[in-house]
């Protein structure tokens, strides 16, 4: 029978030992940190995954600004189809033996299409512009939704250089880097 064991690094056993004196002394900076970086952790997983949402929100914004942009361009397709019809049919009333009143007829029967498909393609073009500043809009919150997320990343990391080094100091850089992260979240929370 083979017995698997482990061989702790000089790293792992520096922690340990650190740990297990500062519990003997009674010493709670550690746990401090350590309840504090738990604490940033889940702040953390909880801005990347509103960083991750309102990115994709963005995303599908900007689909459906380019849908009803290549709608618009397709009915000012049409509409530039029904201008050449009814130029043509203006045409056609000025050639001799043509019946003109029919081709008159025509003209302004195109030239009322074509205002109808021109408000359509307008209208059209305002959606795609209303979806656009949506994704605009969503995407502004996603970048700071991601710099809250930056600023947790870098509290967690100096928490973590505090409870090697035990610097008071960096323990405050940490806190404050979380304060930024929080104050950055909120301000993505409120659109801002």
């Amino acid at each position: 029978m083979t017995e698997a064991f482990e061989v702790p690094s000089p790293h792992e056993k520096h922690i340990e030992h650190t740990t297990e004196h500062a519990h003997a002394r009674g010493d709670n900076f550690a746990s401090r940190i350590a309840v504090m970086t738990a604490l940033m952790a889940t702040l953390g997983a909880m801005l990347s995954y509103q960083a991750g949402s309102t990115e994709s929100e963005a995303a599908m914004d900007k689909n459906n600004a380019a849908i009803f942009k290549t709608e618009a361009a397709n009915q000012w397709n049409y509409y530039q189809a029904k201008s050449s019809r009814q130029n043509l049919a203006e045409l056609a009333t000025h050639i001799p033996g043509v019946d003109a009143a029919h081709y008159k007829d025509e003209s302004e029967r195109y030239k009322g299409q074509k205002e109808d498909v021109r408000k359509q393609a307008e209208k059209l073009e305002a959606t795609s512009r209303e979806w656009d500043q949506k994704s605009e809009e969503a995407l502004h919150q996603h970048h700071r939704w991601a710099q809250a997320m930056t600023a947790i990343q870098i509290a967690i990391s100096l928490a973590a250089i505090t409870l090697l080094t035990r610097k008071e100091w960096l323990k405050r850089i940490s806190f404050t880097a979380a304060g930024v992260a929080v104050v950055l979240g909120g301000l993505a929370w409120l659109h801002i």
